[in-house]
């Protein structure tokens, strides 16, 4: 009797440098879960190929080649299911799921947002805090819910605003502390579900 880990999906839509952060983690042996598939809504995304490379099954599924989003996830629905995939994590999707899919996956799908929820859903949130005068900016492991960037936080990181920044020099520093969240804050969470989860073969 073998008891094999929860099989992750990991989505991006371009370069997924938080989705390599979660490869290089899951690569631990105590790591809860095990990458099976990197899936882009992009043939293009660079992602695809770093997952590739690793020897992980790496997906295009362009939804430009579907009318409506609701046939785009049935379709991501249709190609998860076919490959046991347990749990789902957004590593800069940049697609919102339709309520739908959500619910086919309750609890199964964490994003990582940019900011520090509930401040800034949504797109530009380096941008909104920079305008707004914050002293800090930073991102949240969150839980995804039939409501954009409302579902419950399971981690932040928190960054000082400092004189002059930018959008993009305050991304920089928020995404280094991205790369050191995510991966904890998903193995908890998987760790919580793990009974759901496991296949005994």
């Amino acid at each position: 009797m073998t008891i094999e880990k929860p099989r992750l999906a990991i989505l991006i839509s371009g370069r997924g440098s938080n989705m390599e952060a979660l490869v290089r983690a899951a690569d631990a042996p105590d790591y809860p879960a095990g990458v099976a598939l990197v899936l882009a809504n992009k043939a293009d995304a660079a992602g695809l190929q770093f997952a590739s490379a690793r020897g992980i099954e790496a997906l295009a599924l362009p939804h430009r080649d579907f009318a409506a989003r609701e046939d785009f996830d049935a379709a991501l629905d249709r190609e998860l299911s076919a490959r046991r995939i347990d749990a789902i994590a957004l590593a800069g999707f940049m697609r919102i799921l339709s309520p739908g899919f959500i619910l086919q996956w309750p609890g199964r799908i964490v994003n990582i947002h940019p900011s520090l929820l509930p401040k800034y859903p949504g797109l530009h949130t380096h941008r909104r805090a920079i305008e707004a005068g914050d002293a800090e900016a930073g991102c949240t492991v969150h839980i995804v819910t039939e409501t954009l960037d409302a579902g419950p936080a399971l981690a932040q990181a928190r960054v000082p605003v400092l004189a002059g920044d930018t959008a993009d020099s305050l991304a920089a520093r928020v995404l280094v502390q991205e790369h050191r969240i995510y991966a904890p804050a998903l193995a908890a969470h998987i760790r919580d579900l793990h009974q759901s989860f496991v296949q005994i073969t």
